[in-house]
């Protein structure tokens, strides 16, 4: 903890700006690293709150912090957001202007900007402001990109060494959603920030239900998906540009609102797709790899991988922009053989083609796991899970299970009598006793395990071998010519007689698929949340941003829950901070209670407004009034429009002027009618308070 920013001021700071009232998993100890001006290396999945880790400290920064971000798709996002919550944001690149680009910069030498999002190849031009006396922070999103070992190479990234070397005292963060040992040690030492404290936190997305299937009748299996999502987000990956076209155009014969995006669409096209998809005006987008990196839309509810994803990494990343919110989301895998040979030939010929090939053998050795898909994906990434999940279609749908702890013995000894040094198909080889030139050459054939396990064939020691390894008992070593290496978990095996389950080993042969049964369709809700969700979407379209920038899914589900009829309750709701109060907070309140009017009363609640109006009639002033009842001032001028509204003696004029009430009134004819208060803030720029605006509302529309 710093000496100048307690954990009472941060937690102010977090609820002001964005609406949350604690910090989640490891925030806090990653802020107070970022304030303490050290180096930072983050692991954090999607949707665990990165982007707090480095907007939350530019608050406090002096200079501009900067952001090196891949995809301007992904800037825009960010930028819109932070905008939404009141902070000064930028994002510069190539497809501005000089004159946009010299305003961005003389903002930033006036220190007028809190943050700057810039790609990796648009970094010269902030050339002149490219110093300590301007630069505070440097926050490198995606970093995985920046290591040939990761998923998403990206050669651009490569250069961002020369950080370190030109602000060596600026504080580097860089963050990720999905990064092996092999990729985070590379991070480090291709950013020069070997002495970076890394933060890993739990991989564990427990809201979102995997489900693999064998890519048998897909199109009608996805049919029968969308019945049980009908109206909700989501995003169906495929490999091909020809099949995002077929699966888009079969959609919309279905009545489906879709679209496809890839990379031979022009870029209007494709902007197009991603700016319907945000605005919830469409409901699907049918695409290749190449959209979702930049999308922070919190209400995707679901994920479809048409085809067999090339790696773990990235079918983690893809599945993790569902459900952002914390709310239930679903992930559907199809493979097939096909798939794989499809996937091998993009791998052949490339710079690091071994390291594909045996990623690509993992994500394989995933979709035919016969344990816990969960538990299968975390050790991936090094994390162990003591429990199956139950939110997989395997823990949902168990196999027939034997005793398999010595079969799961002899293969664990064999990768430690190899000294945890060789690769899967040598250790089974070894098993097997094969006499090929490998084992001989290295003397294997004297092991003490060389040829225990000749009773069983190749074929089934692989799928055993690969049993073994999804339950986490091994790991491959990418790094290391995909040497498997034992875990703490192995020992418990060898050493402590740990029981292992395995199912029985099947010859290669395609097994029929299994079709699921399509759920009656439940009519449609119209409870609160839906009447929300339609405020929620008009005050978008009115401010041209996406909906999820006003509130989330999760904040509304929290407010039709407590439903909120004043400030105070209504800034008690996670995600609501002092500015969206003000901002949005008039018509969500509203709907909130003309919803409980419409219900039959259980408990009358505490009218507090009146509260407020008895320290009012005793000549107590707002900030008077603020301080004994523990409310916010704008909470009281809340109160205080209430009363007036309601016909309460109070002397208007005390709070607001004529001149002002007259140029909202103005403000509201030129508007037609806005439903929030932003659009008036805006057209009497930015000089009427929001208070203020509301109480000219509650003067004219009485008066009306």
């Amino acid at each position: 903890m710093t000496d100048n920013y307690s954990k009472e001021t941060l937690l102010k700071t977090l609820k002001s700006q964005f609406g949350y009232d604690a910090f989640r998993g490891q925030q806090e100890v990653i802020i107070n690293n970022v304030l303490e001006r050290k180096d930072s290396l983050v692991i954090m999945p999607t949707g665990g709150g990165k982007s707090i880790c480095f907007q939350l400290p530019s608050l406090f920064l002096k200079g501009v912090t900067l952001v090196i971000s891949p995809l301007i798709a992904l800037m825009k996002d960010q930028v819109d957001g932070l905008k939404s919550n009141g902070i000064a944001a930028a994002f510069l690149n190539s497809s501005q202007s000089s004159e946009e680009h010299n305003l961005i910069l003389e903002k930033i030498s006036k220190h007028e900007l809190q943050l700057i999002y810039v790609a990796p190849e648009s970094l010269a031009f902030l050339q002149p402001v490219m110093s300590e006396e301007y630069i505070s922070l440097i926050a490198i999103d995606e970093a995985h990109c920046i290591s040939s070992w990761g998923h998403d190479f990206r050669p651009a990234y490569q250069q961002l060494g020369f950080l370190k070397s030109s602000l060596p005292h600026t504080p580097i963060i860089a963050l990720t959603a999905t990064a092996d040992k092999a990729t985070r040690l590379d991070i480090l030492k291709q950013l020069k920030i070997e002495s970076a404290k890394t933060f890993i936190s739990s991989f564990d997305r427990k809201n979102i239900q995997l489900d693999v299937r064998l890519a048998n009748n897909r199109v009608e299996q996805i049919f029968q998906f969308l019945d049980n999502h009908e109206d909700e987000s989501g995003i169906i990956y495929c490999l091909s540009r020809k099949t995002t076209e077929q699966i888009a155009t079969k959609l919309k014969a279905k009545g489906i609102s879709a679209m496809s995006y890839h990379a031979g669409l022009s870029f209007d096209e494709r902007n197009r797709a991603q700016e319907d998809f945000i605005h919830d005006k469409i409901q699907v987008v049918c695409a290749t790899i190449a959209f979702g990196m930049g999308i922070d839309k919190s209400n995707v509810r679901w994920i479809i991988h048409y085809n067999m994803p090339k790696n773990i990494e990235g079918y983690y990343q893809e599945i993790g922009r569902s459900g952002r919110d914390g709310l239930k989301a679903h992930a559907l895998m199809f493979h097939s053989y096909a798939d794989v040979i499809q996937l091998k030939k993009f791998a052949s010929g490339s710079s690091n083609e071994a390291v594909q090939l045996a990623k690509l053998d993992r994500i394989k050795q995933f979709s035919e796991a016969t344990s816990c898909r969960r538990r299968v994906l975390l050790g991936y990434f090094g994390e162990e899970l003591k429990e199956d999940c139950g939110n997989c279609d395997v823990c949902k749908h168990p196999p027939i299970f034997f005793d398999g702890t010595i079969i799961a013995q002899k293969f664990l000894s064999a990768v430690t009598r190899l000294k945890e040094s060789e690769p899967l198909g040598v250790v089974v080889d070894v098993l097997r006793g094969a006499q090929n030139a490998n084992v001989l050459n290295n003397n294997y054939q004297v092991l003490k395990c060389y040829g225990i396990g000749k009773d069983i064939s190749w074929v089934h020691w692989q799928q055993y071998a690969v049993q073994v390894l999804n339950q986490g008992y091994c790991e491959i070593a990418f790094h290391e010519n995909n040497a498997l290496r034992l875990t703490n978990m192995a020992k418990e095996v060898l050493f402590n007689g740990k029981k292992v389950l395995l199912t029985e080993a099947k010859d290669r042969t395609t097994a029929s698929p299994k079709t699921p049964k399509p759920k009656q369709k439940t009519a449609k809700s119209t409870g609160l949340f839906e009447r929300l969700k339609k405020v929620r979407y008009t005050i978008a379209l009115e401010e041209g941003i996406p909906a999820y920038l006003v509130f989330n899914d999760a904040t509304l589900k929290e407010i039709e829950r407590v439903r909120p009829e004043s400030d105070e309750e209504f800034l008690s709701i996670s995600g609501v901070g002092q500015r969206k109060l003000e901002v949005y907070g008039d018509e969500f309140l509203e709907e909130v209670r003309s919803f409980v009017r419409s219900k039959p009363k259980k408990v009358k609640k505490t009218e507090t407004h009146i509260e407020t109006y008895n320290l009012y009639q005793q000549g107590l002033s707002i900030d008077e009034i603020s301080i004994q009842r523990k409310l916010k001032p704008t909470t009281i001028y809340s109160h205080i429009a209430k009363l007036y509204s309601d016909g309460k003696k109070i002397n208007i004029n005390d709070f607001v002027s004529n001149s002002e009430i007259e140029a909202v009134k103005r403000a509201k004819s030129e508007l037609d009618k806005p439903n929030s208060l932003k659009p008036y803030f805006e057209y009497l720029n930015e000089e009427v308070d929001y208070f203020k605006i509301r109480l000219a509302l509650s003067v004219i529309d009485k008066n009306s």
